[in-house]
């Protein structure tokens, strides 16, 4: 099985990306992030049309999520038990959807981003990984991978100049415990020992022609799916404004190689 993980920033938007990325590299399933859009506004026929079934969440121009299989996609859940809420209202936001391809549960996960440390949303952001926790205690049992925009850096290395996100988010120490506690659980974090460097670039003064990135995109997987992972690799070319037609996404894919 071939896995990745990706936040497209906008799945309307690079559709024809995504389907390029899935054909060139032979993908099997496509955890996406940041659909910004609901099920209704995607542009699936192309998708469809090379097999890929799609189960997708999301209210509006913001977050959103999905997976695409086309090695069947079974029991979709959208969020998952005491997901907390965001707003005033407060309500679910579209951050969390699974589904169940090739035996293998399959979950997509775009982490709050935190915003700053003495920000509401920075506080949400812990409860959120915490509520995430407590739910996928259970998980480990069965083969299962948490995939997606963790918007964590959890060691220095992660960031291309730690002095200037010193009093940032994403390299608070609560943040990098809430991502280690995961380990502690018996999770195994599968992509750093076969794919080093960046994830993310921002847009911001030619961030990705002079790499100073960050590293926020992970898989987490169950012990029994660890053990099938043979390789994994970041595809900069999906980040390259050079390459592929029109504007690339802020993030480049993950992709892992899983045994039979």
């Amino acid at each position: 099985m071939r896995l990745a993980t990706w936040n497209v920033n906008s799945l309307r938007s690079r559709i024809g990306r995504v389907e390029a990325f899935l054909a060139r590299h032979d993908v099997d399933v496509l955890a996406v992030q940041e659909t910004k859009s609901r099920e209704d506004q995607l542009p699936l026929m192309g998708l469809q049309a090379e097999g890929y079934e799609v189960a997708a969440a999301g209210t509006n121009q913001w977050n959103g999520v999905a997976i695409l299989s086309r090695i069947g996609l079974d029991d979709v859940q959208i969020g998952f038990d005491g997901m907390p809420g965001w707003g005033e209202p407060e309500a679910p936001e579209s951050r969390a959807i699974a589904a169940t391809c090739g035996g293998v549960r399959v979950w997509s996960l775009y982490v709050p981003n935190g915003r700053k440390p003495d920000d509401p949303h920075y506080t949400y952001k812990l409860t959120w990984l915490a509520a995430l926790r407590t739910a996928a205690a259970g998980w480990t049992a069965a083969p299962t991978v948490l995939a997606g925009d963790w918007n964590i850096c959890p060691t220095d290395d992660d960031v291309f100049d730690i002095k200037q996100f010193a009093k940032s988010t994403h390299v608070t120490p609560p943040e990098r415990a809430a991502f280690a506690a995961f380990a502690a659980d018996g999770w195994h974090e599968v992509t750093r020992a076969h794919a080093p460097g960046y994830t993310y670039w921002d847009y911001y003064r030619q961030r990705f022609e002079r790499d100073r990135g960050l590293k926020i995109d992970f898989a987490y997987a169950s012990p029994s799916v660890a053990g099938r992972v043979r390789g994994a690799f970041i595809d900069r070319d999906e980040r390259d404004p050079a390459q592929g037609s029109g504007s690339p996404s802020d993030h480049a894919p993950v992709v892992l190689e899983l045994a039979d």
